[in-house]
């Protein structure tokens, strides 16, 4: 699963460390897949859920442990009812899983889909919060398609920006999706419309989508690209990054169509998708010491939106209050 390192300009956990949670969290992954798969294969969910002994992780996993099993004990349950014994969703953007199984899973296949989407819920939980700070996440991203291809669909080693606002010249500037794998930096523009639609592209500033014999005007989206691409190339050469950058225009539900098109613009469609996609899916490499600096460059320019943490303003009135009666 790719990991979420920045949203939009919520603030963000790997902000603080990038060289530790990308890695943790491929551990934690690893230990509760084989945990919750042992469980499921020996009929043993029940026990399992109502059961905190097999909770190993290091001290600084606290918060995520606690809010990571609580979400793991209503899976499989036949109401939506929430869980009683915890106000997480308090300190978590009072966030509530939206998800009501009415039917335990019947195959590994099944068991594989909801631990996905309960790691798409804790990777949005990452991206929007830090032990401290929170950000009110949009509802909208946890039905967002697009999101969950980057996340769900790629290996763990890949690391995404989606859609971050940067701060540069005390301008905020939205980019595109900016996918860092351990050896490529890729800047991806989805152009999307209907299935099976054409999207004709040229040098103007729209372009057109054709779909059953219907037009549509679109802005050229190689304006954001370029934007985007120019960007991490600058901040890369300040900060002494060498790490290549691609940029592609997808269309995974139809086709594309540029006469002249630029070269240095891999376009993808429904004819080329498969063999793009596996190409980056099967790449076995590891995080990388250079990936990890290239996504530290850029979350140092990213902007962040945040507030204090409830508990943690209430700790800092104790100690004010405490600090007064000193005097």
């Amino acid at each position: 699963m790719g990991q979420l390192i920045k949203l939009q300009d919520y603030i963000s956990r790997y902000e603080q460390d990038i060289y530790r949670y990308p890695g943790e969290f491929i551990r934690l992954k690893k230990a509760q897949w084989e945990k919750v798969k042992y469980a499921w294969e020996n009929e043993m969910l029940d026990a399992f859920y109502s059961s905190e002994v097999q909770m190993q992780e290091p001290e600084e996993w606290l918060e995520e442990k606690k809010s990571f099993f609580s979400t793991l004990k209503n899976w499989f349950r036949r109401s939506s009812q929430p869980d009683e014994g915890t106000n997480e969703s308090t300190t978590e953007n009072n966030e509530e899983d939206p998800f009501s199984f009415t039917t335990e899973p019947n195959t590994l296949d099944d068991l594989k889909a909801l631990f996905l989407e309960k790691l798409f819920h804790l990777q949005l939980r990452w991206a929007s919060s830090t032990l401290r700070d929170t950000s009110m996440i949009d509802q909208k991203y946890y039905d967002d398609e697009d999101l969950k291809y980057f996340l769900q669909r790629f290996p763990d080693t890949y690391l995404c920006l989606y859609k971050p606002v940067f701060r540069l010249k005390n301008a905020p500037i939205e980019l595109e999706v900016i996918l860092l794998s351990p050896v490529m930096t890729w800047c991806i523009t989805l152009v999307e419309g209907k299935e099976d639609n054409i999207i004709i592209g040229s040098h103007e500033r729209f372009w057109t989508e054709l779909t059953n014999s219907q037009e549509k005007k679109i802005v050229n989206p190689l304006i954001a690209l370029n934007r985007t691409e120019n960007i991490i190339k600058k901040i890369y050469q300040s900060h002494h990054v060498q790490f290549p950058v691609k940029k592609v225009i997808l269309n995974r539900k139809g086709y594309l169509d540029y006469q002249y098109a630029p070269q240095d613009v891999e376009w993808i469609d429904k004819r080329n998708y498969e063999q793009w996609f596996s190409s980056l899916r099967n790449l076995t490499s590891p995080l990388k010491h250079i990936q990890l600096k290239a996504a530290s460059a850029l979350l140092s320019y990213c902007q962040s939106q945040y507030n204090e943490r409830l508990e943690w303003q209430e700790m800092n009135k104790n100690e004010e209050q405490g600090a007064d009666t000193l005097f």
